[in-house]
């Protein structure tokens, strides 16, 4: 008996009159379900907090040396969009400067996941219903969703908390500061993708919407922090990101912008249970529109296309308008180092021994196809959710074999990873001002790690259904490794377990063929095995 169909025999059968009956049930199912899960993403976005003040003090190790970080943060507008301002000179206050958006990021992230999954993704694949069939409140699989936000939220800023207070050394206000206005900003979150999740039919949707309007609120934090050194813009007000600098974290604490994150926590909750009380399961305020009375998809490849389509545009915007950032933050990396040796290391571990501004735009192109490996794995676990929402078995009844509708994502996905890491190179080159084919080619030669990433999330999913979200565990290890590990000086070979850390350092390095080949080569015998697997085994199992 699965965990939902046992969860679904334990909810008390209390009639329709209570609307929050069984959220305990539900919530320890969504706990059980997330217990590995849970913990990795909590562990990541405290590790990234807690971590940076031993790193900040490799760094910049003599006070006259962080009160030029400050003095450069001030001058710069490029660093200031990157990093967002320097406003103390305290371990704890370069901690915020270094990590402190970052964090709201990766705890906004994490939260909109575990709503979309324990509630739209529910309603999506029929679970919800038949949970439902147990007479479960109408509420509570929202609230139980949210209270799985909540305590993940709650043991990241309990962690930082703790942490800063250690290893920070600054005081206890300025860590609980910054702790509590890092779960603030991924509670926030939590309830935005729980509005949304009211109105789209699609998960993978809901996911899309609510990370737009995540990389919105980061684009206003980041254009604010350009134009002002000192958090005084209204474009940083506006973002829930910017809260969290306005929070001012070990320089001088605004208690009261704490609010700001429990007002729209509670407004945006009401709106949720307000939308989900007044539609039914399995529906959405939005329905997918239907479609021509005659179809207009001649191939696999053509489906494919259709479904891939709106996320490939998404991710190519995003990577150019990306590129354009870190092009211009690379005019910066002069300023950014300073006089520190350590800085420089960093920098030269991560992008090479080529001169400053080269290893530091290597490390930008570097960033960039670590990105492009989540692009990757999302589209390639599409083929899991076309599967496991039972949509895959119409098109394979017809004249349609297995091979073709897996190559027909595949190409969405290993091409999409190509034109995606272009449209970044090309955002490069104008907004350093580079000549254009170094950098374009520095950015192909990230290819075939991120195939590689790519291949290994379809020879898990050829496998089994139950083991393709793994592939974004080994995404998201690579792109730990490739951010934290230079800091943390971690062993190459430890640096190598990432498919990043074999390729060449462009531009400004060696191009070496022979890592690239091997990748090349490892990608297509991986994704050769997965689609095997996938051949031979059952759908669903």
């Amino acid at each position: 008996m699965t965990a939902v169909a046992a969860a679904a025999r334990r909810a008390p059968r209390t009639g329709g009159s209570a609307p929050l009956a069984g959220t305990g049930t539900l919530l320890r199912l969504a706990v059980r379900r997330d217990r590995v899960m849970l913990p990795v993403w909590v562990y990541v976005v405290a590790l990234t907090v807690v971590s940076m003040p031993k790193t900040v003090q490799g760094l910049y190790g003599t006070q006259a040396e962080r009160a030029g970080v400050l003095t450069t943060m001030r001058t710069n507008s490029s660093l200031r969009a990157l990093y967002g301002p320097a406003l103390d000179d305290s371990l704890g206050g370069l901690t915020v400067w270094r990590v402190g958006a970052y964090a709201a990021v990766f705890a906004a992230a994490m939260s909109l996941l575990l709503v979309v999954r324990h509630t739209r993704d529910e309603e999506e694949s029929g679970r919800q219903e038949m949970v439902s069939a147990a007479m479960v409140g109408r509420r509570a699989p929202l609230t139980a969703a949210l209270l799985t936000a909540l305590i993940a939220n709650a043991t990241v800023a309990l962690i930082i908390t703790a942490g800063m207070t250690v290893t920070a050394g600054d005081g206890f206000a300025g860590a609980l500061a910054l702790g509590l206005a890092t779960g603030g900003a991924g509670m926030v979150f939590a309830t935005t993708a729980a509005i949304v999740a009211q109105f789209t039919e699609s998960a993978r949707l809901a996911r899309g919407v609510t990370a737009g309007l995540l990389g919105a609120a980061f684009v206003l934090r980041a254009a604010g922090d350009a134009g002002s050194s000192q958090n005084e813009s209204v474009l940083t007000w506006l973002s829930p990101i910017g809260w969290l600098e306005n929070t001012r974290a070990y320089a001088g604490e605004r208690w009261w912008v704490l609010l700001l994150f429990a007002a729209a926590v509670l407004a945006q909750g009401a709106a949720a249970y307000a939308l989900a009380g007044r539609r039914d399961v399995g529906m959405s305020f939005l329905p997918s529109r239907p479609g021509p009375a005659r179809g207009r998809l001649g191939s696999a490849g053509g489906l494919a296309l259709r479904l891939q389509r709106g996320s490939v545009i998404g991710w190519s915007l995003a990577f150019l308008a990306s590129g354009a950032v870190l092009g211009g933050v690379t005019n910066g990396a002069t300023d950014l180092v300073g006089g520190s040796a350590d800085t420089r290391e960093i920098i030269e571990r991560m992008g090479g021994q080529s001169g400053l501004t080269d290893a530091f735009l290597a490390a930008m192109v570097g960033m960039l196809g670590m990105v492009a490996s989540l692009y990757v794995v999302q589209a390639v676990l599409r083929l899991h959710g076309e599967e496991t929402g039972q949509r895959a078995e119409s098109v394979l009844t017809g004249a349609v074999g297995r091979l073709r509708w897996a190559a027909g994502h595949l190409v969405i996905a290993f091409g999409g990873a190509a034109l995606i890491l272009v449209l970044g190179g090309l955002g490069l080159a104008a907004g350093y001002g580079h000549d254009l084919g170094p950098v374009l080619a520095a950015c192909l030669v990230q290819l075939p790690a991120v195939w590689v990433l790519g291949s290994i999330a379809v020879l898990l999913y050829g496998i089994a259904p139950q083991a393709a979200p793994a592939g974004w565990a080994a995404a998201g290890a690579a792109l730990l490794l490739g951010w934290l590990g230079p800091a943390l000086k971690l062993p190459q070979a430890v640096m190598n377990l990432s498919p990043f850390g074999h390729l060449p350092k462009l531009p400004g390095g060696d191009m070496t063929w022979t890592p690239v080949l091997v990748l090349v080569a490892l990608a297509a015998l991986l994704t050769g095995a997965g689609l095997v697997a996938l051949r031979r085994r059952d759908l669903s199992n």
